[in-house]
């Protein structure tokens, strides 16, 4: 019998959600039900019928995907960095998905020890990461970690790197990462819980002994807390660190002494959020403490480790935000951000210098490196803009010197950066605020609103999207794109200050930021209506989600990945990774207020019978972030209501999780069917 290539239509099966004695009645609420074999048919015609309808796009697909993997190094190598006397190197082998990690003794031409090959460990398996690795301060062994089912549960294992053996004992369902004793025999590490993936614990494991009689140091009995460990930079203390959005508390044990107790270094007080690193004797604190909204920079004794001993270093400055700082023998450097760009601030020790490294561009990203030296003589740093590629670059405190230690290289030929423009321009918002955009596009278009543009952000937990290179991105401009980051309120772009503008009961600034972006760059003759695009994924998929019910007739096209959705239902569900801690971002809406204006912009509970974009969601089966339900749900209901003839496409991996495909290339697949629906839109068929 031949298949049938209509749209799917899920089962409408009512279910009655009560709560503050308002109604919501959910139709697709079984589609929850992972092992049902109904569910996952229905999700097999979603993918069938996606790929019925992109399939005069497949051979273009394949183009795209072979142009843009053709643009990236495939036999590459990272910079080595210096760690207790080695040399350690991440590379890929031509033809190869994985990477290979390696460390040399003591100088690069040294002999090779490989240390873990992850594309003979990832054989056998649909999906595969290799999680944090840590190396015992004798050098002797290596704990690592592996998900091989994509949903952020790592298994960690112990390799002694002297014989080759992986010893047998096996930590399940934990964080990834490890943070290891002086002794060289005793390892702490975070588990999670298997229902919400919450962080919740921390034990000790000693080596040779089975993980079950593994002793728990600390548990994190508030569900809006997550907690984590790890070893300072001084290689002084084991630390424990537990945070909310809007709240955290460290404790600290001389690595030297595992079997003593972790003394709180600061406890917990709402809405008071620091950072701690150590140096010589003491310890330094980038804080909101005493109202620093952006944060400043403090300092402790080992002996006094309570706010009330903490001095500045940095006193605040408002329109300043204090990013992180990294520390070193000589120098204090401090990650800032002014004015939506960032820059980089070298102090000495001994006070005589003081000053900034000069960034000249008007729209840019630098970031500070790896770093893990105490001792070094040099500040790693990566550079790159929406036109330039990403560089590694080692600065000499004492020279002053910079050299490049790698360019990211753009293979084809075709290349040449001069041929591209970036510009920041500022829309003015509904509520009379600037909102900045990065811009880029190639050189020659002229603004008379005939141009495709795809507009993206993100928007929430005060993550910044700064303007970064893609070479992967090129296979848009190259075909007449312009591309938009849009910087709204709910990122940290423009300070702290502009991320508490977009949360709680100010996240409607967010959707209507991004809506006022899209208008001005209309206005602009940038693109229009007709050529407008938009992009978002997890909380930025909420952006698109939101946006296309409020104003639908702006966008041609909408790309949503693994879009959070479903809000009420989701943040009423404290069974559902996440959701406990993420109260401070989105409100409890176990609380009427924050329930009520939840619902207002929620994208699934706002459906309504109108005409909506064409839509391309994405999502992984294993999702831990944002559960495959939430655009399942949202894609069915949709395509009930919806009175257009447009387009609405679902891809759900069946393999993976919320980062889609683990092999290097195999990311790759996914943009260019992402691209190809967007160049169909346009008509660009090569």
């Amino acid at each position: 019998m031949k298949k049938s290539f209509s749209p799917p239509r899920a089962k409408q099966i009512s279910k009655k959600l009560v709560k503050h004695n308002d109604v919501r009645i959910d139709e697709y609420y079984w589609l929850r039900e992972r092992g049902n074999t109904k569910v996952i048919d229905y999700l097999n015609k979603e993918n069938d019928y996606l790929k019925e309808q992109m399939k005069h796009t497949e051979e273009f697909q394949n183009s795209l995907f072979e142009e843009m993997k053709g643009r990236i190094k495939e036999d590459d190598t990272t910079v080595p960095y210096k760690l207790n006397g080695y040399w350690y190197i991440t590379r890929y082998e031509k033809g190869k998905d994985y990477p290979i990690y390696s460390r040399k003794k003591e100088t690069l031409d040294a002999e090779e020890e490989i240390l873990f090959d992850c594309n003979e460990m990832a054989q056998g398996h649909a999906y595969f990461k290799l999680g944090g690795i840590s190396i015992s301060p004798d050098n002797t062994m290596a704990s690592f970690s592996v998900d091989t089912l994509s949903r952020r549960l790592y298994t960690i294992r112990i390799k002694n790197l002297v014989s080759g053996e992986i010893y047998p004992e096996t930590i399940l369902n934990t964080s990834g990462s490890a943070a290891w004793a002086n002794d060289n025999k005793t390892l702490f590490y975070t588990q999670k819980d298997v229902v919400t993936l919450r962080s919740n614990k921390v034990f000790k494991h000693l080596l040779s002994t089975h993980p079950n009689g593994d002793l728990e140091i600390y548990e994190e009995t508030d569900e809006t807390f997550n907690t984590f460990v790890y070893k300072s930079k001084s290689r002084k203390y084991i630390i424990i660190g537990s945070t909310s959005t809007l709240t955290s508390e460290y404790r600290i044990l001389n690595a030297n002494t595992p079997q003593e107790e972790f003394k709180i270094f600061q406890k917990r007080e709402r809405e008071l959020e620091y950072t701690i690193s150590h140096y010589g004797d003491n310890f330094y604190i980038v804080t909101n403490n005493e109202g620093a909204t952006n944060f400043k920079l403090q300092r402790t004794s080992e002996l006094n480790t309570e706010k009330e001993y903490w001095k500045d270093v940095l006193e605040y400055r408002p329109k300043v935000l204090i990013e992180d700082i990294e520390i070193f023998m000589d120098y204090l450097v401090v990650n800032e951000r002014q004015n939506g760009l960032n820059c980089i601030r070298i102090i000495s020790w001994n006070g005589k210098e003081d000053y900034y490294l000069p960034f000249n561009n008007e729209t840019y990203t630098v970031s500070i490196g790896n770093n893990p030296d105490f001792d070094s003589e040099f500040l790693r740093y990566t550079y790159n803009s929406l036109t330039t590629p990403s560089s590694v670059i080692d600065y000499n405190f004492y020279s002053k010197d910079k050299e490049i230690r790698k360019e990211q290289e753009v293979l084809g030929g075709k290349f040449n950066k001069h041929n591209y423009t970036s510009e920041r321009i500022w829309a003015t918002s509904r509520d009379n605020v600037k909102i900045p955009m990065s811009v880029v596009y190639k050189k020659g278009i002229k603004k008379d609103g005939s141009n495709p543009l795809l507009i993206s952000a993100y928007g929430s937990y005060g993550h910044t999207v700064d303007p970064y290179f893609s070479s992967v991105r090129l296979s848009l401009l190259d075909r007449g794109f312009i591309y938009v980051i849009a910087h709204v309120r709910g990122g940290e772009y423009l300070g702290r200050d502009w991320y508490d503008n977009g949360r709680l009961l100010n996240k409607m600034n967010t959707f209507y930021d991004f809506i006022d972006c899209s208008k001005y760059l209309i206005e602009q003759k940038y693109t229009s209506q007709e050529h407008l695009y938009a992009y978002g994924g997890s909380a930025g998929g909420l952006l698109m989600g939101t946006i296309i019910n409020l104003n639908p007739e702006l966008y041609h096209g909408i790309i949503a990945a693994v879009p959070f959705v479903d809000v009420v239902t989701t943040m009423l569900d404290d069974t559902i990774p996440l959701t406990t801690g993420e109260y401070d971002e989105w409100g409890n809406p176990n609380v009427k207020e924050y329930y009520d204006y939840m619902k207002s912009y929620s994208p699934y509970d706002n459906i309504e019978a109108k005409n909506y974009p064409n839509m391309l969601v994405t999502t992984g089966l294993h999702d831990s972030q944002v559960q495959y339900w939430e655009p399942a749900k949202w894609v069915a209901k949709l395509r009930r209501l919806k009175k257009d003839k447009n387009k609405i496409l679902f891809h759900i991996d069946m393999d993976s999780g919320h980062g889609g495909a683990s092999g290097r290339f195999e990311s790759l697949k996914e943009v260019a069917l992402e691209y190809a629906f967007l160049f169909d839109l346009e008509g660009i068929d090569h």
